[in-house]
């Protein structure tokens, strides 16, 4: 069954006949009925014909009598009108005629769809909102004697109460915060329909659909901030480059032969590329001072090879010394 609004299947509440365990009774029934006739008509026994007829009667009525009921079905049984017992599950017997089984209750967890069109917010958005409600039967003889059709009902409840959280909610919040809108969902449809006999087990949204026009603001909007964002980051990097730079220079005017090693790496990794040609002004070469930092290199050089003056002479040089002497 369907309608504007809601979408039901009605597989639970239904009218059942007999069950194959009650078919093959009577089939065994009418065997023994016919077996204990024949055997009447041949041995002259009228005895043998009263109990084929009893064996019969018995037959018809056990396909009527005997139900069976599914481990998650609950069967309601009136009698001459009132309510008798819910049974199931398994085989249970009722009166023919006299008894009667108006509704067979599935108690499995089931599900029904259900949405609102164009249903104002509460800044007067239109949305479209599709959801879906979980729910159960906890009480079969509620459900069967409390309400006509609480399948319809339950659909009617869920699709009532989502317009009204749509309408007492901003379209922000619905788009933001979906978890706290299901729960307000279970919340009501769960105490709208706990007198029906029905649980409502979970409620979830499934889409929150807005005007096309409305998407394409909602957009320029986001990026938008995105932008902004993304400026207030790049202003917070220069920042903190500039902060880093300034301490570098700090640190170069204290030191300015750490200045002068910064810039002869900065000649040597521009140079690694095979084929590159350098200009560099005069001043910066002036600067870096390469005639100063070559002279200390070469005076530490020959320092390094001079004999120093404090050695005593070598006792070879020592010995024609002493002979010019004598």
């Amino acid at each position: 069954m369907s309608m504007p609004g809601l979408t039901m299947n009605l597989p639970g509440q239904r009218a059942r006949g007999g069950n194959p365990t009650a078919g093959l009774i009577a089939v065994v029934l009418f065997a023994l009925a016919l077996l204990a006739a024949a055997g009447g008509a041949r041995d002259g026994n009228y005895a043998l014909f009263w109990v084929a007829g009893v064996l019969a009667l018995i037959g018809l009525l056990v396909p009527s009598s005997l139900k069976m009921a599914n481990h998650w079905e609950r069967a309601v049984v009136l009698r001459l009108g009132r309510l008798q017992s819910v049974s199931g599950p398994g085989l249970f017997v009722i009166v023919p005629v006299i008894d009667q089984v108006v509704y067979w209750l599935d108690q499995r967890i089931q599900t029904t769809e259900f949405n609102a069109e164009q249903a104002l917010s509460k800044d007067t958005v239109p949305v479209d909102v599709d959801a879906v409600v979980f729910w159960q039967i906890h009480d079969p003889e509620r459900a069967a004697l409390e309400i006509t059709d609480y399948r319809s009902a339950i659909s009617r409840v869920a699709q009532t109460s989502l317009r009204e959280m749509v309408g007492s909610s901003l379209l922000s919040t619905l788009l933001s915060d979906r978890k706290h809108g299901d729960e307000m969902l279970r919340e009501e449809i769960g105490r709208k329909t706990a007198d029906w006999g029905v649980t409502a087990i979970s409620v979830e949204i499934r889409d929150i659909g807005v005007p096309a026009a409305l998407q394409d603001a909602m957009s320029r909007e986001a990026q938008a901030q995105r932008e902004a964002a993304a400026r207030i980051h790049l202003g917070q990097a220069e920042l903190a480059v500039a902060e880093k730079f300034v301490e570098a220079a700090d640190i170069y005017a204290r030191s300015p032969a750490a200045l002068q090693l910064r810039a002869m790496n900065i000649i040597y990794e521009t140079t690694k590329e095979r084929g590159a040609t350098i200009l560099m002004p005069t001043a910066m070469v002036d600067a870096m001072n390469p005639g100063g930092l070559l002279g200390l290199t070469n005076a530490a050089m020959t320092a390094q090879n001079e004999p120093r003056r404090s050695d005593p002479p070598a006792p070879e040089a020592a010995a024609p010394a002493a002979r010019k002497r004598r």
